[in-house]
């Protein structure tokens, strides 16, 4: 499609984008709420469905779209719908995962005293999802939401600046734009971009994720009130507005009717609300079968590194996973040192989270990518070792789900329990070992998991730039898969790809996982 790099543009581009990525939302809180009912009630479905976000987190985004866009194209034969939904779906996958581990995260953690009166006032499945799980994982989803949303920005040039069979297809949009600009090396159109994009983000800031949050305050679990409440001036005047709550109501009157429709029909001295105790056969077949599944994947791994790249170029490529993974694991510890304190200070202070949101929104929404010719020309002007000062360019655009996560997790601490810290007098390291570390942890788990896993797929563009006729390598697993690629080499990509989902599913599991279940278990409300 025929662009402009006028500014006069700029808003049809900026409303194309904005609408793709609020549809791609869409489908993530769907996809998200889907995953966190079916892992959290379901024993044999977590155990698929969590290594398989892990894998699904740590492929790159070029990935999916180099697979989809074909597939779109097929679907909608002659007709840039197809290219559409190639595009939405790329913002997608930089999306969902957020979500759906912050979603799990929430499902997960919900307090012993509101599950048993769940099940005292025999709550359905459908019932239990609307008035415990999805409002207690509500606030701090909310904020997950928000990071989402600016953290596809980063993804929404490779989105709309689409290469498919020797054909390059721009979809009018900030992102083509953005990819327009830099094949013309047009600083004044990048600002140009820059200042619509904080536009949008200050936008959709006042007029969606405020009035969210606002509203998504209500369902903090603490006894007492609230008293440290953000609040909107749009959703101050929607619930002052007749119509507004005339419509408020019928949809209030239509969920409350779909809650009774899908109740259960008998009470608590009924036979049937035995809970059922599940088979220990059923399920020692279901992890025979995991486990064949993971078998025969290991087998096909194994033969596919002895027929097609050989055993020392798999060791090759480990060592290389190494090196990255001490990258994430530094960048992640020296991130959390910086972010952690910041964000439990704007998450105890709602006032001033009003003011820093927007603000935190920008950066996490500006493209790191953007970052990466003024870090090359700083290497080889000082003379610097790219392996080491290629690394933070790797956490550029990730950091920001530690610090999110960290806000939600500090701005849902009950008021009582911040009296009580208040009355004992806690202070200091006491302050942050017995009262804020715990009351933040399972959110810092959901924000440490997307975090390492964003940077992992970050590595890729990170430990490999180039700018004009420069490039700079560090060694590591993401520039062994950006240097094939440039190559053509498929059997090494893959290869490259399969180690990386490995490195990032052990991980997790042995890692994070452990993690999660100290947060489900003694750390939370």
């Amino acid at each position: 499609l025929p662009l402009s790099l006028e500014p006069v543009y700029l808003p049809y581009y900026l409303l194309r984008t904005t609408l793709r990525m609020f549809i791609a939302l869409g489908a993530s809180m769907l996809f998200s709420c889907v995953f966190a009912a079916l892992t959290t009630k379901y024993r044999p479905a977590e155990k698929v469905l969590v290594p398989l976000l892990d894998i699904l987190q740590s492929i790159p985004i070029l990935g999916f779209l180099s697979i989809t866009v074909s597939a779109f194209i097929t679907l909608f034969p002659g007709n840039l719908l197809g290219v559409e939904c190639a595009a939405i779906f790329a913002i997608f996958t930089s999306q969902a995962w957020n979500m759906a581990f912050s979603a799990y995260q929430g499902f997960r953690t919900v307090p012993a005293e509101l599950t048993e009166a769940a099940n005292v006032f025999q709550l359905s499945g459908w019932q239990r999802f609307w008035r415990l799980e999805l409002p207690f994982a509500m606030p701090g989803l909310s904020w997950n939401m928000m990071m989402s949303m600016s953290g596809g920005w980063f993804f929404v040039v490779a989105a709309e600046a689409i290469s498919v069979a020797n054909q390059n297809i721009k979809l009018p949009g900030i992102g083509s734009y953005i990819a327009l600009a830099i094949e013309h090396r047009d600083l004044h159109a990048i600002g140009w971009a820059i200042g619509a994009m904080l536009i949008g983000v200050i936008l959709y800031d006042q007029l969606f994720f405020r009035p969210l949050l606002a509203w998504a305050d209500k369902f903090r679990f603490e006894e007492s009130g609230s008293e440290t409440a953000q609040d909107s001036w749009l959703l101050t005047w929607l619930r002052r507005t007749e119509r507004m709550q005339g419509l408020a109501k019928m949809f209030v009157h239509a969920m409350e009717r779909s809650l009774t429709l899908f109740r259960r029909q008998y009470d608590g001295t009924s036979i049937r609300a035995r809970i059922d105790k599940q088979s220990s056969t059923l399920e020692r077949i279901w992890d025979a079968v995991i486990a064949a599944a993971v078998f025969y994947a290991c087998w096909a791994l194994f033969n596919f590194i002895h027929t097609e790249v050989g055993w020392a170029e798999a060791a090759r490529v480990t060592v290389l996973g190494f090196y990255t993974l001490a990258r994430v694991l530094i960048l992640l510890v020296l991130a959390a040192l910086f972010w952690v304190p910041i964000g439990v200070w704007i998450g105890l202070n709602p006032r001033y989270a009003s003011k820093v949101q927007g603000i935190a929104q920008f950066l996490a929404a500006f493209p790191a990518n953007l970052m990466f010719p003024v870090a090359v020309l700083g290497i080889v002007h000082f003379n610097l070792n790219p392996s080491i000062w290629l690394s933070p360019l790797m956490i550029l655009g990730t950091q920001w789900y530690l610090l999110f996560n960290v806000i939600a997790g500090a701005s849902t601490i009950p008021t009582e329990l911040r009296y009580a810290a208040q009355n004992l007098g806690l202070s200091g390291w006491i302050k942050w070992r017995r009262y804020l570390l715990p009351a933040i942890f399972p959110s810092f788990v959901t924000g440490a998991i997307t975090a390492t896993g964003g940077s992992w797929n970050a590595s890729i563009v990170a430990e490999y730039v180039t700018w004009g006729d420069t490039t700079l390598k560090a060694q590591g697993i993401g520039s062994y898969i950006a240097e094939m690629t440039a190559i053509g080499d498929f059997p090494r990509i893959a290869l490259g790809i399969g180690i990386m989902c490995v490195f990032v599913m052990g991980f997790n599991h042995f890692v994070w996982r452990r993690l999660y279940e100290m947060a489900e278990n003694r750390l939370h409300f």
